[in-house]
């Protein structure tokens, strides 16, 4: 593999003809139209100064603020330019407000003002319609609705919600994020209380009846000045759908009596009659036989009014005929005729911002009580803060070089190599600490500013991953040069030029080399649905100790311990047992989960290549390769992987079975989606069983927590059992960064998924870093995205 050197020399000529190879960054960075320092103030969610595009407006300013608070008055906001008087600049959502005449333009300077509403006035006129926050508030499975009907409100962006609702003989468990703007997605638990499942298995110990379902939300229309939100709400299109429903409803926000009035149609659970098992695959009739759909379907409809900001009044009409519901379990024992009154009434509490408590008297003889949390994904819950570095007076002695090293070393780098000439001060350096490449490159230039030549013109920054270049860096040493120890780098560099192609071969020699690491974090595994317990799960720890003898190299050995352990199942292995197994290796308490070398290697352009040998992971050992190819500035990231391998023994780290070989051949890509923070990814070809056909997962990515689901379709023709034929895989995962609770920042990141544990389609090997995750944020268009909520700091 070869690699071009960078000719030093002290020709600012030469230099400044290499620097030129760095392709022109964008809005911001080194010349070009400058980013825009701004101001705001009042009722917002993160008050301060924002460094913004010099194209940015109102609504841009709001969004990087975190929004609006409930109690903002936004028709009372006022914008306030550099010399000149304070003029009115009327508000609404950020969304709504974009691209609107109202949408002002910012300049440099300016401040935005947002009063607070003043208690006991009547609330202004607002220049959009209302966002209608107060009432959402989830119904009693979690959608946000009323109490058994939906509503056209929305989960807000970037939120989510866990709670629980009773009203017998129902018990809800659910959980709700608000995606995007006008989609919500809701997974619920429903048990029936007093009607056992699985009578006919001895020993069972899955107790009462229990569905899985999930919910979405689409949002067709947002709501105007005269016209209403309309909403389109499918729930439980897949599998038993034994409370499955498709509906339409509008709603309507009535000021200033801030009351919100909902109508709406529905077919199936809140229609004439429940809808028929679907199994694999989706079905929704509103779509598919529309007609049919309305023939079925009844209306429904209810009010809220929200009397304070904490208590908000509901009432409810339910078209549910629990009598007719024969595919429920629970009709058979409790509702052989119909329930007293379809009427619901409630009064829904707010003692905390994120705490909300619901009490009702549904269908005329039932009390109903639900409590949920809501929060905004990938918000800190402690301020993050790390200290910056205080040079020691032994190393101020040291040479230029060694003092920049010491002092990147002593704030979470490490492999650290610094190269100066009269032009150019280039730093090398693997970041440890710092989830966002933009946020290690400010921490970097911020404690190398007082280091920096006055003869030097520009910074330029590389960061490695064991040894190889995954971004770079570039910025004026202008903005440096006036640095003192311990000023506020954020309110002085304008966010650099960044690249992620066409490295230059990392410096050498390089000190503070990180020969060896571990890490050690607490594990929790939940499995679902088995017929000899419905809740399945191990509690324990994870450890990994790694070793990097060379560029690229990794030597790794995984130990997993659960002394908290209560998994078993009733189900035998299917005809190819992949994962339908998983049980004989899950309920060990102490296993050797990875005994692997992994080697990465890189071109200059750049592509990726991974291979990586021994025990995989957990169930196989083998080899497997990879090859990564990221295209029009890692929009697009395209690649391979095979495998070959062998099932291990459950009992024996070091043991195989002799069940023959496994093999993998697959293309993969992925599409990176920055504008709305989500990514595509899809794999295709030959899984670990034989099936042939395609997996696709998408994501959402907000402020460090990544949402996944994934689901598949491939020719289960190989499989002799009922339950892999026809099957589509499928499941959900969330990754959360540790740095949202620690207070200081960090890489790590847990990963926690909910899928079927008993099907073998669409498997393959779970590996060690796949070279699409080692590339991950450090994908051009993505540090572009991420810089924008890096370089700001509080006023």
């Amino acid at each position: 593999m070869f690699f071009f050197r960078r000719i030093p020399g002290a020709c600012a000529v030469v230099a400044a003809l290499l620097f030129a190879l760095v392709p022109p960054p964008p809005a911001g960075a080194i010349g070009g139209p400058q980013p825009i320092t701004v101001t705001v103030e009042g009722e917002v969610r993160h008050p301060g100064s924002y460094s913004l595009p010099h194209d940015a407006t109102l609504a841009t300013l709001i969004v990087a603020a975190g929004g609006a608070t409930d109690n903002a008055d936004l028709a009372g906001a006022t914008l306030t330019r550099e010399s000149a008087k304070p003029v009115a600049a009327p508000l609404s959502h950020p969304r709504l407000l974009k691209g609107s005449p109202a949408d002002l333009p910012l300049a440099d300077g300016d401040t935005l003002r947002i009063p607070a509403r003043t208690p006991g006035a009547p609330v202004r006129a607002r220049a959009g319609p209302a966002a209608g926050e107060p009432f959402a508030g989830p119904n009693n499975f979690g959608v946000t609705g009323l109490f058994e009907t939906p509503t056209a409100r929305m989960m807000p962006e970037n939120r989510y919600r866990l709670g629980a609702t009773q009203v017998h003989p129902y018990r809800y468990y659910f959980g709700t994020v608000g995606l995007f703007d006008r989609l919500e997605v809701n997974g619920r638990i429903t048990e029936i209380l007093g009607v056992k499942a699985f009578t006919n298995l001895p020993g069972s110990g899955y107790g009462n009846d229990k569905d899985k379902a999930v919910d979405a939300k689409l949002l067709l229309f947002k709501e105007g000045t005269f016209l209403p939100a309309i909403a389109v709400a499918i729930s439980d299109p897949q599998g038993t759908r034994l409370y499955a429903s498709q509906a339409i409803v509008a709603s309507k926000r009535i000021l200033p009596l801030d009351v919100d009035v909902s109508l709406g149609v529905g077919n199936g659970r809140l229609g004439k009659r429940p809808l028929p098992a679907q199994g694999e695959g989706f079905k929704v009739e509103l779509f598919t036989d529309p007609r049919k759909w309305a023939r079925e379907a009844l209306p429904f409809g209810g009010i809220q009014y929200a009397a304070t900001p904490w208590l908000t009044l509901l009432a409810e009409y339910s078209p549910i005929r629990y009598e007719r519901q024969t595919t429920d379990p629970a009709q058979k024992k409790y509702f052989p005729t119909a329930v007293p009154s379809p009427f619901n009434v409630g009064a829904r509490v707010k003692p905390l911002k994120w705490l909300e408590i619901d009490a009702s008297w549904q269908r005329g003889n039932e009390i109903g009580v639900t409590a949920s949390v809501a929060f905004d994904i990938g918000r800190p819950m402690v301020p993050i803060r790390d200290e910056p570095y205080l040079e020691p007076v032994e190393a101020s002695r040291a040479p230029l070089q060694d003092r920049i090293a010491f002092a990147l070393a002593d704030v979470g780098f490490s492999d650290i190599a610094v190269s100066t000439d009269d032009f150019t001060l280039r730093v090398d350096a693997q970041n440890d600490r710092y989830f966002f490449a933009p946020r290690a490159v400010e921490v970097l230039l911020a404690t190398i500013a007082p280091f920096v030549p006055p003869n030097v013109e520009y910074v330029r920054v590389q960061l490695k991953e064991n040894g190889i270049p995954v971004a770079e860096a570039a910025v004026s040493a202008s903005v440096l040069s006036v640095a003192g120890g311990g000023f506020l780098l954020t309110d002085r560099i304008r966010a650099p030029g960044f690249r992620s192609a066409n490295f230059d071969a990392p410096l050498r020699p390089t000190t503070h080399r990180r020969r060896f690491d571990y890490s050690l974090k607490p594990s929790f595994e939940a499995f679902l649905n088995d017929p000899s317990g419905y809740f399945k799960y191990r509690a324990g720890l994870s450890g990994a100790l790694s070793a990097f003898p060379w560029r690229g190299g990794t030597a790794l050995l995984g130990v997993e311990g659960y002394p908290v352990n209560n998994i078993s199942t009733s189900n035998l292995p299917l005809s190819i047992p992949i994962r339908s197994d998983l049980p004989k290796y899950m309920k060990e308490k102490l296993s050797l989960s990875r005994l692997l070398f992994d080697q990465i290697f890189a071109t200059r352009e750049p592509a990726y290549f991974r291979a990586e040998a021994g025990m995989l992971e957990t169930m196989f050992g083998g080899v497997d390769a990879e090859a990564a190819l990221p295209l029009w500035n890692g929009r697009i990231l395209a690649g391979a992987s095979g495998s070959f391998v062998r099932k291990r023994a459950p009992d024996d780290p070091f043991r195989f079975l002799d069940r023959g070989n496994y093999h993998t051949a697959l293309l993969q890509g992925r599409l990176n989606v920055p504008e709305i923070d989500a990514a595509i990814d899809v794999k295709g070809g030959r899984f670990l069983a034989g099936d042939r056909g395609v997996r696709v997962a998408v994501s959402k990515f907000v402020r460090g927590v990544t949402l996944s689901a994934w689901y598949s379709a491939t020719d289960t023709g190989v499989f002799t059992d009922p339950f892999n034929r026809g099957y589509h895989d499928k499941g959900i995962s969330v990754e959360i960064p540790i740095r949202l609770f620690t207070g200081h920042d960090s890489k790590t990141a847990y990963r926690f998924s909910l899928s079927p544990w008993t099907r073998d389609v669409a498997q393959d090997i779970d590996r060690y870093l796949p070279l699409f995750d080692r590339i991950g944020r450090n994908a051009g268009v993505l540090l572009d995205k991420d810089r924008e909520s890096t370089y700001r700091g509080p006023r």
